[in-house]
């Protein structure tokens, strides 16, 4: 018996010549499409404009699968979290955090990290394989089945407003998968969510970054953290290969290609090592001299279980913040969201004992 095709894993394009391979009419891919996308439907039969003899090939020949739910949390904040299960067993984390009338869901492109970057949780996790196309878009359906928010909503009111794909993994070693994903995810006939509502966040990918902005049309986010090679290496051991010089370039380039986008640094404060006034003054000199428009995000550190990094004081990020800001920088601190149930920035890990 043949194996069935998981659906899902299908660019419209590839989803296009599979129907012609059925002997089916073209017209046929946006009826499917919307019943998988903008209806949420798992069920071949569901399809209810779609003749039978044709749902009964899909069936027999395809799937449409969701990662599996192990457990959820839901933080004091109303922060939930997800621990997630694919075929083959191996887990991931999801996060949405809500706001009063929109929220961002936080998704993952690898099992772990090989990252290894010193600060971060995931990064204590290692690698182990590439999320497949279905498996990334398939975080965000769960979230919507989770918040019966199907089918799509048309007008500005949605709860699941935003994507961020800051969870783990890093998602431009997972480049080809991701592109898909968020191709599928931003098509207007099905969740249909914009591409100016997405951000896709990199720990220093150089070579990458032009390339994956150009092929998805999303925000860039650069987890950037220190002002200097010095510091960053210390911290983040992909600087070693690619040094935040390489980085600023590919940034620049970037904004040389869409005049209209900023570009988001994510810079996490540790009491201590890169916190100062003269950090923050390095910092400024850097994106000037690069001539990169941008804002950062101070992130305040999240503690896990058996990181030595502490988080800088109050004090310390406020003046921070307010160094940039002078200097025609926006930098809002960010609010740690989900601490209590370890879903915060950092925090997300899912090598959990399996029950036996």
């Amino acid at each position: 018996m043949t194996e069935k095709k998981e659906l899902t894993n299908f660019s419209k394009e590839e989803l296009e010549k599979e129907i012609e391979s059925l002997g089916e009419k073209a017209f046929r891919v946006k009826q499917i499409w919307q019943w998988v996308y903008f209806r949420g439907v798992t069920d071949f039969m569901q399809m209810s404009n779609i003749s039978l003899s044709l749902r009964q090939k899909l069936s027999e020949k395809y799937t449409i699968t969701r990662p599996k739910v192990i457990t959820e949390q839901v933080s004091i904040d109303k922060t939930h979290k997800w621990l997630l299960e694919f075929q083959d067993g191996e887990r991931v984390e999801m996060v949405y955090i809500p706001e009063k009338d929109r929220g961002a869901v936080c998704i993952s492109t690898q099992v772990g990290c090989a990252m290894g970057c010193k600060f971060c949780h995931t990064g204590s996790q290692k690698f182990t394989r590439n999320l497949t196309v279905s498996e990334i878009v398939g975080q965000f359906m769960v979230a919507r089945d989770a918040y019966n928010e199907w089918p799509s909503p048309t007008n500005e009111i949605r709860y699941l407003s935003n994507i961020v794909v800051m969870g783990m993994g890093e998602p431009l070693n997972n480049l080809d998968n991701v592109v898909k994903a968020l191709n599928i995810i931003t098509d207007g006939d099905g969740i249909a969510i914009s591409r100016r509502r997405v951000t896709m966040s990199t720990s220093g990918i150089a070579p990458r970054i032009v390339d994956a902005m150009e092929k998805t049309g999303v925000r860039l986010a650069v987890s950037l953290h220190a002002p200097n090679n010095s510091i960053r290496s210390q911290i983040m051991p992909i600087n070693d290969k690619f040094k935040i010089e390489e980085v600023m370039k590919a940034c620049s380039e970037y904004q040389r290609k869409d005049h209209s986008r900023y570009i988001t640094f994510e810079y996490l404060m540790l009491k201590g090592l890169n916190d100062t006034e003269q950090h923050a003054k390095e910092l400024i000199s850097l994106l000037k001299s690069y001539k990169i428009r941008a804002t950062f995000n101070l992130i305040p550190f999240n503690p896990w279980p058996g990181c030595n990094f502490e988080p800088s004081d109050k004090k310390t990020v406020e003046a921070f913040s307010k160094i940039l800001d002078n200097a025609g920088f926006a930098a809002p601190i960010r609010v740690a969201r989900g601490q209590d149930i370890l879903a915060a920035c950092g925090q997300l890990k899912s090598k959990h004992k399996k029950p036996n």
